[in-house]
């Protein structure tokens, strides 16, 4: 295995932010507050546009938000969640882009800044079997504390979560070939400087201006 296929989830493979997105449907079903739960989500979703984002901040308070419900509740909720939101935007040529690298033989992973339950469904959805998130904090009984386990994997999180993967399997990012990793946000460029092959998938204007200034392959998989 010589290459490495990396991929973020939120605007790159989908054209949607399942995090947000998330967030919107817990007001929808109503089993937030929807006047404070909203406009909290809104300031944070603005920040990240923005690249002003504090991902221990805003991940604590996402995590928090999960951590009033029980296990079997979240699954429920995210199993409806699956199905009205997320399957509809799982679009024929994201899917084609990864089966491409699956098919080649790489070793494929997401690797996102929106926590693993959210994200865990739908890398199965992809079937992505690796994926790099933010980890919640768990009881011994498996709930959630409302708190952050290790890193946010965002920003330079990323390069960290990614190496540690790697070292977990025995491998370096230098022991592929060729690396790629495929992303929609200047937010990710700490990764993207460091794999050989990136990729401004979908990408925000600053990504856009970045990657034509460094000659880098941009791909438009949707049309938002």
């Amino acid at each position: 295995m010589t290459t490495l296929a990396l991929f973020d989830l939120d605007h790159t493979l989908l054209p949607i932010d399942s995090d947000y997105e998330w967030g919107r449907y817990l007001v929808r079903r109503g089993v937030v507050d929807t006047a404070s739960f909203e406009a909290r989500n809104a300031i944070f979703f603005r920040q990240y546009q923005d690249g002003t984002l504090d991902p221990v901040e805003y991940l604590e308070f996402a995590l928090g938000t999960l951590a009033g419900f029980s296990r079997e509740e979240r699954d429920a909720l995210h199993g409806d969640f699956m199905r009205d939101v997320i399957t509809p935007a799982l679009l024929p040529q994201a899917r084609a882009l990864v089966r491409r690298h699956q098919d080649a033989g790489d070793l494929t992973a997401i690797v996102t800044a929106t926590n693993r339950f959210v994200t865990a469904p739908i890398a199965r959805a992809f079937g992505i079997d690796h994926l790099l998130a933010a980890e919640p904090e768990l009881t011994v009984s498996g709930e959630m504390t409302g708190r952050l386990l290790g890193v946010p994997t965002s920003g330079h999180g990323k390069v960290v979560h990614t190496r540690d993967w790697l070292a977990d399997m025995n491998k370096t990012l230098d022991g592929f070939e060729r690396s790629y990793f495929y992303s929609d946000s200047h937010n990710d460029l700490p990764l993207m400087s460091i794999v050989t092959h990136p990729v401004a998938t979908n990408p925000n204007t600053p990504l856009t201006a970045h990657a034509t200034a460094h000659g880098w392959p941009i791909l438009k998989l949707f049309n938002d």
